[in-house]
């Protein structure tokens, strides 16, 4: 059964010249409950803003994105935000935290708009999760890089959401804090049932997945131009 299930995905932007450009056109493209999937492509090749649109953080010139009962495409800004709080936790490769706030605030902030609020509870049980019991009141910049992602990753998934998206997600990090934080995404998401879609251009990020698919073969865009 799928999860995430994407029909005639569109999107451009203007360049400075005053052109239009397509970035990504996906035709179709679907993710089953509880698959694990790796995307390959290069920098600059659209995986980002694909992510962005399954995400609800852009919106679409056109086409469905059907996450569960939701299609992300059709609804309101509100609602968008609401359905990646409940439904999406995702991974930035820069983190994303906010350096004014503690471990388990930027966590319990990651919470507060899904169906069950902020959890302190829950936020520092999945702190603890990821090895970060001792850390729960350190601000960003007291932890090193590794950690950080660590964080990150606690906040993407302290809601348990179905969907978890991860754009570069090891990119900032050394082989040895890469791999790390790798096996504990997969871990944590096997833990929770939850689907996970990665996109990365790293070779060993790649093959560690058993499912690995080139994003031009389901982006039209980067089709047109191997062509």
């Amino acid at each position: 059964m799928s999860l995430l299930s994407i029909s005639a995905l569109r999107k451009s932007f203007v360049s400075p010249e005053g052109a239009r450009k397509t970035i990504v056109d996906v035709p179709q493209f679907s993710l089953a409950a509880g698959q694990h999937l790796a995307l390959r492509g290069e920098s600059g090749s659209g995986k980002t803003t694909f992510l962005h649109l399954v995400a609800g953080i852009l919106t679409a010139d056109s086409g469905s994105v059907q996450i569960g009962d939701s299609d992300m495409a059709v609804l309101s800004e509100h609602a968008r935000d609401r359905l990646r709080a409940e439904s999406v936790g995702y991974i930035f490769q820069t983190f994303n935290l906010l350096q004014g706030y503690s471990c388990l605030e930027n966590v319990l902030l990651g919470m507060a708009f899904g169906a069950g609020g902020a959890d302190p509870g829950r936020a520092t049980a999945m702190l603890e999760r990821v090895g970060l019991a001792q850390r729960l009141r350190h601000y960003p910049r007291q932890l090193s890089t590794g950690q950080q992602q660590r964080v990150a990753v606690a906040r993407a998934l302290a809601n348990h959401p179905k969907l978890v998206l991860a754009d570069e997600p090891t990119g900032n990090l050394d082989r040895k804090n890469a791999r790390e934080a790798l096996a504990l995404i997969r871990e944590t998401c096997r833990e929770n049932g939850a689907s996970l879609l990665l996109v990365s251009h790293d070779p060993e990020v790649l093959g560690a997945f058993e499912e690995v698919q080139d994003f031009s073969e389901i982006n039209r865009v980067l089709k047109e131009v191997a062509s």
